[in-house]
């Protein structure tokens, strides 16, 4: 059967890698080497200009321009070059070199019809590039030096969670997957960093929330690995501003590997008994483990003692896990997704995230940017009037959609414009105590943003009041004094409105 155009694209791009590492035994890597920042620096300059020029070239070839293929070729030569040259030099950042492939692959391929599903069961390596280079998939695979796939025992419990996985379950691991693809950047270097391997993020991070970066627990856990506002605070998260760093995925990534190199060293490397504690909390954990002298998670002194969430967590999250490592084993084909290294975007005019969404429509995504655009902005809410000039973290893909779909009086932003303004004209409009204006006295809308009032009930918080006032926190805090982090409020207070 002849290739696929994806399968033509991944061999096109890979072969000067491949080349660059013929002959080259697939062994663990020596000691690293010191690294150059310069020279590092230097590399990523010419491997993000050279990644520009095949996007550019494969852009020119979806508009059938003639010259595109010998573009996309130059530039191919080009990233081969660069690639080999970094593998040659003594501690080269061979990340970078990954990122740039991967993004390549994974991001552009889906957004001009070249990609299908990604899957290993059809001789398709998970990343052609780590194929190509075995010692860069350490981290990708090995926990403290041995295989994630001999840490994992496939007992019936794992077994178990596995089958909810791959079916009432599959569409929120499908969810995770790629909601994950988005932020992998800003999360897989903490991981990367400390030598964890990507596998045992991901099966956290589908557990926890499915790579929802506002998840909320009735426990009061949040954020993409959801972090108590105790534990948060322990490793590094804290309100700065006003925004809860537990919602940022990069920060949070950096808590998740503190803590777990913290159980680690507590549990003798026990990987079932770290994320027991991530879970159960580390002091019912570790009296469970004195008491045994020691024993492993699956002891039944350990886990018949454990409450029920615990032992199911832990289970779920090795399942998650063991089917990334091994989607083809299991019939699981995990799609590309149009994602690629974050890149900023400076607004235009005053816009939401939601009339962003709306105007960004499905162009180069399966389900929209809605979700890719909250995961990587979570500082702002979704009704927040974000201003001109403010500058968004989005997929790359994302940056050239709005240039040709949102500008002013395109046809999807005058729609997009009505949907928003629609909304919440009708919130500020609504009489006091109704549906659409909970919470006590609203004054007249007002085109011109003139002041109106909001009488605080129990139960309000500065955030809440702000998104169904469609203002920002910080606009309101400023109009009546109240100082962040906490924005302490009163029941009864009269809140001025203005600014939104």
């Amino acid at each position: 059967m002849p290739p696929s155009p994806s399968r033509l694209a991944v061999a096109l791009l890979a072969l000067p890698l491949l080349a660059a590492c013929a002959g080259a035994p697939a062994t663990r890597a020596p000691a690293p080497a010191a690294a150059d920042p310069a020279a590092d620096a230097a590399l990523a300059e010419a491997l993000d200009a050279a990644a520009a020029r095949w996007r550019d070239g494969l852009a020119a070839g979806g508009r059938g321009e003639p010259e595109a293929a010998s573009a996309v070729r130059e530039a191919q030569a080009e990233l081969g070059r660069l690639g080999a040259g970094c593998l040659a030099r003594p501690g080269c950042d061979h990340a970078r070199v990954l990122a740039v492939y991967d993004a390549l692959l994974a991001a552009e391929a889906g957004a001009h019809g070249l990609e299908g599903p990604a899957t290993a069961g059809e001789g398709d390596a998970p990343s052609p590039v780590l194929d190509a280079m075995p010692a860069a998939a350490d981290t990708i695979t090995l926990l403290n030096g041995r295989e994630l796939s001999e840490l994992i025992a496939v007992n019936q419990p794992v077994q178990a969670a596995m089958t909810e996985w791959l079916t009432w379950m599959r569409p929120q691991l499908m969810d995770t997957w790629e909601n994950y693809q988005h932020m992998r950047d800003l999360m897989w270097p903490e991981y990367q960093r400390a030598g964890l391997p990507e596998a045992l993020l991901f099966g956290i991070l589908a557990k926890e929330s499915n790579g929802r970066v506002h998840a909320i627990s009735r426990a009061g856990a949040t954020g993409p690995l959801q972090f108590m506002p105790a534990t948060g605070r322990r490793f590094g998260l804290n309100w700065v501003d006003g925004f809860d760093q537990r919602f940022d995925p990069q920060l949070s990534a950096r808590a998740n590997v503190a803590y777990l190199d913290e159980q680690f060293q507590a549990f003798n490397h026990d990987l079932g008994l770290a994320l027991a504690a991530y879970n159960g909390g580390e002091g019912r954990v570790g009296r469970l483990y004195a008491r045994s002298g020691g024993a492993g998670f699956w002891d039944p002194r350990v886990y018949g003692e454990l409450p029920q969430e615990t032992r199911d967590y832990v289970p779920f999250v090795l399942a998650a896990a063991w089917l990334f490592l091994h989607p083809e084993d299991y019939g699981l084909r995990f799609p590309r997704v149009n994602a690629g290294e974050p890149v900023q975007l400076e607004l235009t005019r005053a816009m939401t995230l939601n009339e962003i969404a709306i105007c960004l429509g499905d162009t180069g995504s399966r389900e929209g940017w809605f979700r890719a655009l909250r995961n990587l902005n979570p500082r702002w809410q979704v009704g927040d009037v974000l201003e001109p000039g403010t500058s968004l973290r989005v997929p790359p893909a994302v940056r050239r959609i709005y240039r040709r779909q949102c500008a002013e009086g395109t046809p999807l932003a005058t729609t997009a414009n009505q949907l928003v303004t629609a909304s919440r004209l009708a919130a500020a409009a609504a009489p006091a105590g109704s549906a659409l204006a909970p919470g006590g006295t609203s004054g007249p809308a007002s085109s011109g943003g003139a002041a109106r009032t909001y009488t605080v009930r129990s139960g309000d918080t500065l955030q809440a009041i702000a998104r169904a006032q469609r203002c920002s926190v910080r606009a309101i805090a400023s109009a009546n004094g109240l100082r962040a982090p906490r924005y302490l409020l009163r029941v009864g207070q009269v809140l001025r409105i203005e600014g939104c």
